[in-house]
């Protein structure tokens, strides 16, 4: 029962985030926000709701229990490498990707220094409420000087949202209701699940619920892609990324802080930062990500996901 609800929990946070989305892309084509920033800023931190809305609920638990910070820091790293093995790669077989050589350093070098930085507050297996609140500072001016530029050349989307602009704030205000609620059923079934079957937490967190949350990057990469759009699909999982590396864990920390299992530490962190350093390689090069690359990418998160499965 526990692994239906658990279920239900991922289809709700999909579904949620679907309807947020839907809101705040027509809200932002209206004001004739830029592709490529609607991407990084809107579609990101959208489609991100489920990692933030997972590890805000998990924190108010781990101040009573104290056992789930696993979850927090696991749905934050699993998502990470979903988005940028499986659904990066998905999104290259329906068209070839690629980046301006002046996005590559600069939104990648974000990218890897998050990485990093979250490395640094982790490196004593804890991360306290002040490195949590830097993380999400961070982010903050990175959004912001995302917001103030001109996103890199791309020029607005060109129409108008679909629907009047009370219609699309309500989509924004039932997903977000409905994501809330999703977080609450996905935390505590997750966690009874792994009790269960004895799984650690972290596991849980990484495969099943980092994987389920990818979801809606999944949806907006591939169509954007198939609808030939290669800087939206990228622009949503690199900023995608950047989120979820600092403002899950950084928001989570705030309220309770985390213990940061080392597994995670010398496993998890260093396959993804190795996997994001490979596809920015891919980026410099001048095919950008084609058929071939994208293999490559999923072999990559395919032998992972092995890997954690049969150290179970």
């Amino acid at each position: 029962m526990e692994f239906v609800l658990l279920l239900a929990g991922l289809a709700g946070l999909w579904l949620g985030t679907e309807a947020t989305i839907r809101g705040a892309v027509g809200v932002a084509e209206r004001f004739g926000v830029p592709e490529f920033v609607i991407g990084l800023a809107i579609l990101s931190v959208g489609s991100d709701l489920p990692e933030l809305a997972i590890a805000i609920d998990a924190a108010i638990k781990n101040l009573q229990s104290g056992q789930t910070s696993d979850v927090v820091v696991g749905s934050a790293l699993g998502s990470c490498l979903a988005q940028i093995g499986l659904v990066l790669g998905v999104s290259g077989f329906f068209h070839r990707l690629t980046l301006p050589g002046k996005a590559v350093y600069q939104h990648g070098s974000v990218l890897l220094g998050s990485l990093v930085l979250l490395a640094l507050f982790a490196f004593d297996g804890y991360i306290a409420l002040t490195e949590g609140i830097a993380m999400v500072v961070v982010y903050v001016i990175y959004l912001i000087m995302l917001l103030s530029n001109d996103g890199n050349g791309d020029g607005g989307i060109g129409r108008h949202a679909d629907g009047k602009l009370i219609a699309l704030i309500a989509y924004l205000v039932v997903g977000l209701a409905i994501v809330s609620g999703s977080a609450e059923l996905t935390v505590s079934s997750a966690t009874k699940v792994a009790v269960r079957f004895g799984w650690e937490q972290s596991v849980i967190a990484i495969l099943l619920i980092g994987l389920g949350s990818s979801l809606p990057e999944l949806s907006i990469s591939v169509v954007a892609a198939i609808k030939r759009r290669a800087h939206l699909s990228i622009g949503n999982l690199v900023g995608s990324n950047i989120f979820d590396t600092l403002v899950p864990i950084g928001v989570a920390a705030t309220i309770s802080g985390l213990d940061f299992d080392r597994g995670m530490l010398l496993f998890e962190l260093p396959a993804l930062f190795a996997l994001s350093a490979l596809v920015l390689l891919f980026f410099k090069g001048k095919e950008g990500i084609r058929k071939r690359e994208a293999w490559i990418i999923i072999g990559i998160y395919v032998l992972y996901a092995a890997t954690k499965i049969v150290n179970m």
